[in-house]
């Protein structure tokens, strides 16, 4: 029996690395990608009524959500710096493996900078590990292929 080729083009979405300036960062338990968006200005030309010109206007913002066990690494410590002071601004990039752990996409997020972290729910009668999230406000993104 013959393999499905558009199965196996598909990927995994657990299979993914998270770099900071280069450097490979802790294991994610979850990376939300950015969502880019457009402004659309709508313009109504008089006389006619069948359709609305749509122009293009400014890109929304955009955030990257990264979630991981609680622990020291180097994001809790540049999400502390910024806290303390004047957000550092930092390139992102997150890298979609195959099954033979080879990139197949490529989001790079240049100027990203911590905007919000939020603490795990502690719960004396759970068994599960400490998720910490931390968001990420994006500059330019871009994608290509691995």
């Amino acid at each position: 029996m013959s393999e499905d080729p558009l199965r196996a083009r598909a990927n995994a979405a657990f299979r993914f690395l998270v770099s900071v300036d280069g450097e490979n960062q802790a294991a994610f338990t979850e990376c939300a990608l950015p969502t880019i968006e457009w402004e659309v200005e709508q313009l109504k030309e008089g006389g006619l009524n069948t359709f609305v010109h749509q122009l293009p206007g400014q890109r929304k913002p955009a955030t990257l959500s990264l979630k991981n066990g609680v622990g020291k690494s180097a994001l809790l410590d540049w999400y502390l710096e910024c806290m303390a002071g004047t957000p550092s601004r930092k390139s992102v990039t997150v890298t979609l493996l195959n099954v033979a752990r080879e990139p197949v996409m490529v989001w790079s997020v240049d100027g990203a900078f911590p905007t919000r972290w939020e603490g795990p729910q502690l719960q004396s009668d759970a068994r599960t590990i400490a998720i910490q999230t931390l968001e990420l406000a994006c500059g330019e993104v871009t994608a290509s292929y691995g």
